[in-house]
């Protein structure tokens, strides 16, 4: 057999009972769960079908439950570029060294996606891990979270599995019915792809709710996604199309800021031709002119939450640290029409 491979997991099933199930040798599982590329997609794809089927997870993870070292927390997320991700990385961080414990980070790639056997990799060598919502499917999360605490973060609730985000939709709605009864906007359109993520799935709902609570038609979203990039790209499809919209509701800031600049550079006037809104309230929110309309949600508290709700889960000490809804605020500045606050106005 392999070396580290393991021939029980904690519930019963074995290593055995996978490589009867797939019709392979107990160490074609074991070169399956441990990533070896020495074996053919076909085989791969019968053993984790099995894996899947049987429920079953290496000993190491059962392991690392059983003994509770309490020594590490993972953290699974897309990437770490932009503010969002710092942030909550951040959070995470801070929390987890108070607690002294270490964090393992895992990012999934677009061209290396984190499957089943990698993340089970990942979940055995750490007490509790926390991933960002829509990162992963739910039957792998549920039968994670069936050997060790396991908590997803700015995704939707879902039953096997606690839950921790930002508040989304009520925010949305009040943002966007801001727009339309106290500027008199009546043609939004939203910034952003409803299908990239639950949190802006929730934005994009509460963004519709609002429009057709004042009989206004919703138009399809621009579509793209959260990076800088993809607000020039918004701005530019507004230009091509004749500036149809009167305002732009954001997915996130860094969109906001980008369409913003790209639009004053082809001489259109925001809030006056445009009115602008965003999401995160990042620092440049405040200082750019007009100061950009927002929402803030607390991401380095909700990293912060989420490491001290998994060592609670992981101990068995509560703690305090609820997993739940985080409220979120609407920030008026002068993108949207409003008076221009004070920059260093909280």
């Amino acid at each position: 057999m392999t070396s580290g491979s393991s021939t029980h997991d904690h519930a019963g099933t074995t290593i055995y009972s996978v490589a009867a199930a797939a019709g392979v040798s107990i160490a074609t599982v074991s070169r399956v769960v441990q990533g070896s590329s020495a074996v053919s997609d076909r085989t791969r794809e019968k053993v984790l079908e099995a894996i899947d089927r049987l429920d079953y997870m290496p000993l190491a993870a059962a392991r690392s439950l059983a003994v509770r070292h309490h020594e590490a927390l993972g953290l699974v997320l897309p990437e770490l570029s932009g503010p969002y991700f710092s942030e909550l990385l951040m959070g995470f961080e801070e929390a987890a060294a108070g607690l002294d414990l270490s964090v393992v980070l895992a990012l999934v790639e677009p061209d290396r996606p984190l499957d089943g056997p990698r993340f089970t990799r990942l979940a055995a060598g750490v007490d509790g891990v926390a991933v960002l919502g829509g990162l992963l499917p739910d039957a792998v999360l549920r039968r994670a979270a069936r050997q060790k605490p396991l908590l997803v973060v700015a995704g939707e609730g879902a039953d096997g599995f606690e839950h921790l985000a930002a508040e989304n939709l009520t925010s949305a709605r009040e943002l966007t019915a801001h727009l339309v009864r106290d500027h008199g906007r009546t043609r939004p359109v939203f910034a952003g792809d409803p299908d990239i993520a639950p949190d802006v799935r929730q934005r994009f709902d509460g963004f519709a709710e609002a429009l057709r609570e004042n009989g206004l038609e919703v138009s399809p979203p621009l579509g793209g996604g959260l990076r800088e990039s993809d607000g020039t790209a918004a701005a530019e499809r507004l230009l091509a199309d004749g500036l149809p919209a009167d305002a732009v509701v954001c997915a996130n800031d860094e969109i906001a800021l980008a369409l913003t600049a790209r639009l004053a550079d082809a001489g259109v006037r925001v809030p006056e031709d445009l009115a602008v809104t965003g999401w995160d309230d990042v620092m440049a929110a405040r200082y750019v002119r007009p100061g950009l309309t927002t929402v803030r949600q607390p991401v380095r508290e909700l990293g912060r939450i989420a490491a001290h709700r998994l060592h609670e889960r992981v101990t068995g000490v509560p703690g305090g640290h609820d997993a739940g809804l985080l409220a979120t605020r609407v920030v008026l500045r002068g993108s949207c029409g409003c008076p221009e606050p004070s920059p260093t106005a909280p």
